[in-house]
């Protein structure tokens, strides 16, 4: 059967699905289930690819796993379905982008018009056992992103990385910096937000390498 997964992705990355590390991963997500809550379930587990088609890539945010509470996760690195309360980092997001750009600090946490963008908000981890941070680390899913990061710094150009807090930096090694612009900072937590996230400019910079390239500003509004 063929992963919920949109066509561009499925064709690059259709290798993956058969190696053995994702058939193991299938059958621990399988185990898990009949035992646990699952956070991202079903169709969500890939809204980050199923969202941003390879091709339509510009910009990778990369987050580590789903958040664990009831109701937050959705399939993309720092996002939260309407409704659902800002998460603390999100908030430190939209400060910075306040600060960044002028843009109000938004009530939703839902960034899929990021998404629709071209925006790749990735987690590294794309399941999680309900309230239990990092459960699914070491899993399979590590290896399957890594590929996925690879994959666009092979098959695309121009596109800006966005490395927040050391386990995103440290995929930095999967980017071919020749190709790709890639920025980093701490992580937008309150434990470290205010030791360089803030002041970043990462929004601003961004949108200054997309319009120099001619590939189509973000509109970072999270609200439209």
């Amino acid at each position: 059967m063929k992963p919920q997964i949109e066509e561009s992705w499925l064709e690059a990355l259709s290798q993956e699905f058969e190696k053995d590390y994702f058939n193991n991963l299938k059958t621990f997500l399988k185990e898990e289930k009949l035992k646990h809550t699952i956070f991202s379930s079903g169709k969500k587990i890939f809204t980050a690819f199923n969202l941003c088609p390879l091709h339509k890539v510009k910009v990778v945010i990369i987050g580590q796993d789903p958040y664990h509470g009831p109701g937050q996760a959705h399939g993309l690195c720092f996002s939260v379905p309407e409704g659902i309360p800002l998460p603390p980092s999100l908030k430190n997001i939209y400060k910075e982008l306040n600060n960044d750009l002028g843009i109000p600090i938004s009530k939703t946490g839902n960034l899929e018009n990021w998404a629709k963008q071209g925006v790749l908000l990735l987690n590294s981890i794309l399941t999680v056992r309900a309230n239990q941070a990092a459960s699914h680390h070491n899993k399979g899913w590590e290896t399957f992103t890594d590929k996925a990061i690879k994959t666009i710094s092979d098959l695309r150009a121009g596109v800006v990385f966005l490395l927040w807090g050391n386990y995103a930096i440290n995929k930095r090694k999967l980017i071919d910096t020749n190709r790709h612009f890639v920025f980093t900072s701490v992580h937008p937590s309150p434990l470290s937000a205010h030791r360089g996230f803030f002041g970043c400019n990462h929004f601003s910079k961004t949108n200054k390498i997309l319009k120099d390239n001619e590939l189509g500003e973000i509109n970072w509004n999270p609200s439209l």
